[in-house]
């Protein structure tokens, strides 16, 4: 019945003029021969499409018979798949370039990561085929094709591991290169665009400006191309350096497309912010300096004080994701950027760029939030080898303006360590009185949360101990013996005021929980925990017990640093 339809439209557009057929001729044609095609009559199709007298037909209309003709290619398993093959192939010489790049586009679109994989696979040299009869007209075309192409690629799955890029078990790394491929002859065409432009220039006087200022489009949806590789692919990729896969496909894949980009000096409006998006900016300084993918390409004459101010946006905007893959890739970034700098180099005027500032401040974010441990200890490594860098003015108002603006015991007990083990060398003198100042303090006076505030308290404790061992009495270097009658007011008094206030109270409950475990009279625990401003459920009392006795210890270790530091403050002072 099909093969009757398609016999009798066929008949009846032989006697039309050329592209002068009807929407219904067109519709009787698709269908009947879609149908010819899934029932297996593609023996007929192939000769009602190779006839002499039919082409005219074809080429109006065989871009009809894409979709179960592509479905056949990609199953590979049907009898009838070298005559299907024929006719593809036949389309593609005689049907319009349009209507087949129409055609081929709606057939990429897929959801399967096999079906993606295999469409890619199977249309990418058809498209490119396509697209090179377009002439000098192609570049929206180019443009449009690329975007669905990265759009299917950005469906695939990511190979996390060696082993999966090895093997390659989404087919990702095998669409990469039959990307690469697809888009030579356009990256051909561009560059001889461009030579033959500036050649014009040159050639003419005041007409040379109106070339400068023309836009080569083909070179244009190429960068969008390559940008958009950049943000949807290659920063979501982990790429394996080459002692651990010294073949890597996706590797490979970066340094083919990396040597695509030239940035163009075209007027537009947000031209920086379209062309150039920061992500994909990010992800092309990650691949540079981390990887060193097209480093000779890149000016070696930059200083690295001048590198790494260039990259402290590309950081700050990996570090403010939420996303480990980005993390990652901003902490290995900074901590490369880092070590080419010269120990104690960086001037203070430096804190005054937003992003040196802001960029700590995201590093104490994944070390205090982030779920990955491994992520948690290279942001403590990285936020070290920063502090390391500066010089001894920078250290200063770096760490006054942590200790500022953390709001996290674990955060503030680091900093206060770092100006323990620091100060020999940097923070002597006068210039330590207003930074011990905001270190020896009680947050909240006799009344803070010992517990909470442990780490900070510990820290300070450890670093007035170590000033007051380190610095005599006679030479008083670092002014702490001056200054020690307003520790004792401002921090030493009330902290013991408030050991003693804990302490008693926490006695007393752990009295009433032993009471009341001997005596059975209470069913319910008397003490809670809540986390994230939720209650948890309430504790047993063997687990309260073990708790409140665990917090009395944490007072005797508080009060026997205490009691040191008063000891070596009346030896000292009495000599």
């Amino acid at each position: 019945m099909a093969l009757e339809q398609l016999s009798d439209v066929v008949q009846r557009c032989q006697a039309l003029p050329d592209d002068s057929y009807t929407s219904e001729d067109h519709d009787v044609f698709t269908i009947s021969g879609r149908t010819c095609i899934e029932e297996g009559d593609s023996a007929q199709v192939l000769s009602i499409v190779l006839d002499e007298k039919n082409q005219e037909i074809v080429r109006c209309m065989g871009w009809n018979l894409l979709p179960p003709l592509i479905q056949v290619l990609m199953n590979k398993d049907s009898e009838k798949l070298s005559q299907c093959l024929a006719i593809f192939n036949h389309l593609l010489q005689t049907c319009r370039p349009k209507e087949l790049l129409i055609g081929l586009l709606e057939q990429l679109e897929q959801d399967d990561p096999v079906a993606i994989a295999e469409s890619l696979h199977l249309l990418l040299k058809p498209l490119q085929r396509v697209l090179l009869c377009l002439g000098s007209r192609k570049a929206s075309s180019l443009g449009m094709t690329l975007c669905s192409v990265l759009d299917q690629l950005a469906k695939l799955p990511l190979p996390h591991t060696k082993e999966q890029e090895e093997d390659d078990v989404f087919s990702l790394c095998r669409c990469c290169n039959d990307i690469t491929d697809f888009v030579k002859p356009f990256v051909q065409e561009a560059r001889q665009n461009l030579q033959n432009r500036e050649g014009n220039i040159q050639r003419t006087d005041r007409g040379g400006e109106l070339g400068r200022d023309k836009e080569d489009e083909l070179g244009t949806e190429l960068l969008k191309f390559c940008m958009k590789t950049l943000s949807h692919i290659l920063l979501e990729a982990q790429l394996k350096d080459p002692d651990t896969l010294p073949e890597s496909p996706l590797r490979d894949f970066a340094t083919d497309i990396l040597p695509l980009l030239r940035r163009r000096q075209v007027p537009g409006f947000l031209e920086e912010e379209v062309r150039y998006p920061k992500e994909s900016l990010a992800c092309l300084a990650h691949l540079l300096f981390v990887h060193h993918l097209a480093a000779d390409a890149f000016p070696s004459v930059f200083s690295p004080v001048f590198a790494l101010r260039c990259n402290m946006e590309h950081v700050c905007l990996l570090l403010s994701r939420t996303e480990e893959s980005r993390i990652q890739k901003g902490l290995e970034l900074y901590e490369k950027s880092l070590v080419r700098v010269e120990d104690g180099s960086l001037p203070a005027d430096l804190l005054e760029i937003r992003s040196f500032l802001t960029v700590p401040q995201n590093l104490v974010k994944v070390m205090t939030l982030c779920t990955r441990h491994d992520l948690r200890t290279r942001g403590l490594k990285v936020l070290q080898l920063s502090i390391d860098k500066l010089n001894t003015e920078a250290k200063y108002n770096f760490l006054q303006y942590m200790l500022k603006t953390s709001s996290h015991s674990g955060v503030e007990g680091y900093v206060i360590k770092n100006i323990k083990n620091q100060i020999d060398a940097a923070l002597q003198g006068a210039q330590l009185l207003p930074l011990l100042r905001k270190v020896l303090v009680l947050p909240d006076g006799p009344e803070t949360d010992l517990l909470q505030y442990l780490d900070r308290i510990m820290e300070s404790l450890n670093l007035l101990r170590y000033l007051v061992i380190r610095d005599k009495v006679t030479e008083n270097q670092t002014g702490i013996w001056t200054e020690l009658y307003k520790i004792e007011d401002t921090f030493l008094k009330p902290l013991r005021v408030g050991v003693n206030m804990s302490r008693a109270h926490y006695e007393r409950e752990l009295h009433d929980t032993l009471a009341t475990k001997r005596g059975k009279v209470k069913a319910e625990s008397m003490l809670s925990v809540s986390v994230g401003k939720e209650k948890l459920p309430n504790m047993t009392s063997e687990s309260q017990i073990q708790a409140l006795h665990s917090a009395l210890h944490t007072f005797d270790m508080i009060e026997s640093v205490l009691v040191r530091i008063e000891e070596l403050t009346e030896v000292k002072e009495n000599l």
